[in-house]
């Protein structure tokens, strides 16, 4: 069924008391208007500033007496015809027993006719006796075609302002925006396609960060969600070839929207490996390489000492995620926050739970469909084993410390990123000389060569960088047991990501 269907069917039925939560009062306002043409009432709409006012007729009304609330439910309980009444921000009023007390005889009908009751603000909270008797509904967001129309307005509006002069449209960059606004009421949606139209007169693909930033900072409420601005190309990630091969299978289908018949939009991967060697710069080359934001949620922030508040705060951060589909959504250490054990209350075991049936019911709701998820772990043997079954993730990726031409490549890319000519060094040499480093700890190599150099007052070279590797004991050789143990186990259970 329709929006508007939906809503007629609550009317006709003559549900006493309906609750919507939105920004987008106008909106509802007119949904309402639509609803008389299939089943008519008297419409009326109060607010403290305006009063009770009739909207069903060919224009607005003055007010019905003055506008303070017992006015109000004294004109409804006294109605001669049933209507349907629009409160707009009510709520607050029924903090007073006899506000709460005149409600509660006009929704149960005690000496009134029966009237629809409309509660419509941001957030409504009732008292537990009303709340008993209240429908919620839910307006839904506006879909691709009401969007696409908006932008359309705010373009004639642009050229209204600016005498004339057309607005700079790049067609394909319209419809990934518009799919980007996916989530947003028709307000927040007008908005940020005003201020992207406004801000150059033009609509391309330059406005797509922006509007990323700009849909983050409006959609976490939360505050569990980190929006990383500096995302990352594969071409900047040393080895992980097969890894970068699987992802760009599945670019077409992820950008796109929708998958193909019988097959399912990809979901996510696990990334297991040694510490330092390059997930988390796959985590920011996978939105990278998808051309979508990057979301990181850390674990430490939702974990709430009163009971119910951790799980609560997962659900949000992953509703304001579905929100800002399309993205990657990228869960570091997650075996921080799962890690199975009974200390913390049974927390991590619900906090598991709820993220699980997250990932399953994914496959048939559309926005969430739409989330891509990254998770990085170090210590594989504290993760939950529900976690690791095959389905939860579409693949689980090992990383491992770089073989020789990997750790030839990590050397090129650090000393290019400083300025520094490559060829200028034996990097075949440098890369034996590093057996056992992992990425970050070659980078590290590189910069404390330099700080050498500087404090010698010589440009570093080979021998000097040389001398700093050979300095240096890698996690391989100060924790070797403990790396041995975490490739041989998953040598026979994940996949090389190179």
């Amino acid at each position: 069924m329709s929006e508007l269907q939906d809503l007629t069917a609550l009317i006709r039925a003559n549900t006493p008391l309906i609750v919507i939560e939105t920004q987008d009062e106008a909106r509802v306002v007119d949904l309402f208007r639509q609803a008389l043409s299939q089943v008519w009432r008297a419409l009326y709409r109060w607010s403290i500033t305006e009063g009770l006012r009739r909207l069903d007729m060919d224009r607005e009304d003055e007010a019905e007496g003055p506008p303070d609330a017992s006015a109000a439910l004294q004109a409804m309980k006294l109605a001669e015809q049933r209507g349907i009444y629009l409160l707009l921000d009510f709520h607050p009023y029924l903090g007073y027993a006899s506000s709460q007390r005149q409600l509660r005889d006009i929704v149960q009908r005690r000496h009134s006719l029966p009237h629809v009751v409309v509660l419509v603000g941001s957030k409504i909270e009732l008292p537990t006796e009303l709340d008993a008797l209240a429908v919620r509904f839910s307006p839904r967001l506006p879909d691709a075609n009401a969007l696409l129309k908006l932008v359309r307005e705010e373009a004639a509006h642009y050229a209204d302002e600016h005498g004339g002069r057309r607005v700079e449209v790049d067609g394909e960059a319209v419809q990934q925006i518009v799919r980007n606004l996916q989530g947003l009421s028709l307000t927040d949606a007008r908005r940020i396609a005003r201020q992207l139209i406004f801000a150059d007169g033009a609509l391309n693909a330059n406005d797509l960060p922006q509007l990323a930033r700009l849909k983050f900072e409006l959609l976490n409420r939360s505050g569990h969600l980190h929006y990383e601005y500096d995302t990352a190309q594969f071409a900047e990630v040393a080895g992980a070839r097969r890894l970068k091969r699987w992802i760009e299978q599945r670019r077409s289908v992820f950008v796109a929207g929708d998958a193909p018949p019988g097959l399912d939009p990809p979901k996510g991967m696990l990334l297991l490996g040694v510490q330092g060697c390059g997930k988390s710069m796959l985590a920011k080359a996978t939105a990278g390489g998808f051309g979508v934001p990057l979301l990181r949620l850390d674990f430490g922030t939702l974990y709430d000492k009163y009971h119910g508040e951790t799980e609560k705060n997962l659900r949000a951060a992953l509703a304001s995620a579905e929100q800002l589909a399309p993205c990657v959504l990228w869960i570091d250490e997650i075996e921080k926050g799962l890690a199975s054990g009974g200390e913390d209350g049974g927390v991590s075991r619900r906090v598991l739970g709820y993220l699980l049936t997250w990932m399953a019911e994914r496959k048939s709701v559309a926005a969430s469909g739409h989330v891509f998820i990254v998770a990085t772990a170090n210590q594989v043997h504290e993760l939950p084993a529900e976690l690791l079954r095959k389905g939860r993730f579409d693949e689980i990726f090992f990383v491992d410390l770089p073989d020789p031409d990997t750790r030839v490549e990590v050397l090129r890319l650090h000393l290019a990123r400083r300025q520094l000519p490559a060829d200028d060094f034996n990097l075949p040499a440098l890369a034996a000389a590093a057996n056992g480093f992992s990425g970050a700890e070659i980078e590290q190599a590189i910069v404390s060569a330099l700080y050498t150099a500087h404090a010698e007052r010589t440009p570093l070279d080979t021998d000097l960088l040389m001398q700093e590797i050979r300095n240096t004991r890698p996690l391989s050789v100060l924790m070797a047991e403990q790396v041995q143990a975490l490739r041989e186990w998953a040598r026979e259970r994940t996949v090389s990501a190179d």
